[in-house]
């Protein structure tokens, strides 16, 4: 059975940095492809960013400017980690991360629907 734990959330004011970890059981993290999707109150859920099976390629959405988070994943840990730099209040959400076997597209991966496991997210607050 694939888990996905995420922690690390909290509240911070406007320009602090939080670090997101995504702790996966029940397979191995590298053979996944794997991101953190967000979703604020009365909005969709969008992609933060996702790393691919395999050669660790990264994919960022594009509300989030580059450079301000970092993806990163631990094999050894089997953890999924995001840097989060600069909060601003529009970054307040909760996270989730999402899982799957199978994403074979550029495309797919900013689609919630081809990630077939998600963790229960955790709560982002930027206060300004």
């Amino acid at each position: 059975e694939v888990q996905l734990q995420a922690s690390g959330g909290g509240s911070v004011q406007t320009g602090g940095s939080l670090r997101l970890s995504c702790r996966v059981s029940g397979v191995t993290l590298d053979d996944y492809a794997i991101g953190w999707w967000r979703r604020a109150p009365g909005t969709e859920r969008e992609l933060v960013s996702c790393i691919n099976a395999g050669d660790g390629e990264t994919y960022y959405g594009g509300s989030v400017e580059p450079g301000r988070f970092t993806i990163s994943r631990d094999g050894a840990e089997n953890t999924l980690n995001l840097q989060m730099n600069t909060l601003k209040p529009e970054d307040t959400a909760r996270y989730y991360c999402a899982a799957d076997y199978a994403i074979y597209t550029t495309a797919s991966y900013f689609r919630s629907a081809a990630y077939d496991y998600w963790g229960q997210g955790t709560e982002v607050t930027v206060s300004s």
